[in-house]
């Protein structure tokens, strides 16, 4: 069984594009309505998702409530993709393949320069990662190339990681834990186009500053302990 959370702070403009596009192998669509003042609540129970309310802003706080649902609505495989139609849902069963086929228990979507739509990346994103898979690479030996949002992991290995970043540092932290629980990891390449709206992150100056201060404190903890 495989289902999808998409993490939602008014995306009226998108979500129902997101949920349209992802393939009909998906068992549920779990959009969580993080604090959105717009419809994108009613948008996406239009298309028939699953829709839970989640106050606290913080994208962290948003992918905890998937979880924290999915506990009792268990299932093998959970995909997180954005819901400001950056992703490309229809390529969701290329990363769930690896794991289907027990070759490993998560997977990357790399969101590779050849596979961009110019401009979906902003120079601070492009660099923010470029420095943290970097530091991972050299105090971890990680083989990550991104810290993108398109990503599937076994149901299991996700619980067992116990994840608690509230904010910016969720996708950093899941590939620190992976990476220091030896767990067997793959990227593979995504395309990735220009998202609909503004980015919350690093569309402003304080989201990037604050992003990049929590992935690197993230790096840093986990290097050193």
């Amino acid at each position: 069984m495989i289902k999808v959370i998409i993490p939602a702070f008014n995306e009226e403009a998108s979500i129902a594009k997101v949920i349209r596009d992802i393939p009909s192998i998906v068992d549920e669509v779990i959009v969580i309505n993080n604090n959105s003042s717009d419809n994108t609540k009613e948008n996406a129970i239009n298309e028939g998702a699953t829709v839970l309310d989640e106050p606290r802003a913080g994208y962290g706080f948003a992918c905890l409530k998937g979880i924290n649902y999915l506990k009792t609505n268990p299932c093998e495989i959970v995909v997180f993709l954005d819901g400001d139609y950056s992703d490309y849902p229809e390529q969701l069963p290329i990363l769930i393949d690896p794991i289907i086929k027990n070759e490993v228990d998560f997977v990357l979507g790399s969101r590779v320069k050849t596979l961009r739509e110019p401009g979906s990346m902003t120079p601070q994103q492009i660099f923010g990662n470029w420095l943290a898979t970097f530091l991972m690479k050299t105090l971890l030996k990680s083989k990550f190339t991104d810290l993108g949002p398109f990503r599937a992991i076994r149901f299991s290995t996700l619980e067992a990681l116990n994840m608690e970043d509230k904010t910016y540092g969720w996708t950093v932290e899941m590939q620190l834990k992976i990476l220091k629980n030896k767990i067997k990891y793959m990227e593979v390449p995504v395309k990735y186009r220009n998202r609909i709206g503004v980015s919350k992150v690093s569309g402003t100056l304080k989201g990037t500053i604050l992003a990049g201060v929590k992935i690197l404190g993230w790096i840093f903890k986990y290097s050193f302990k």
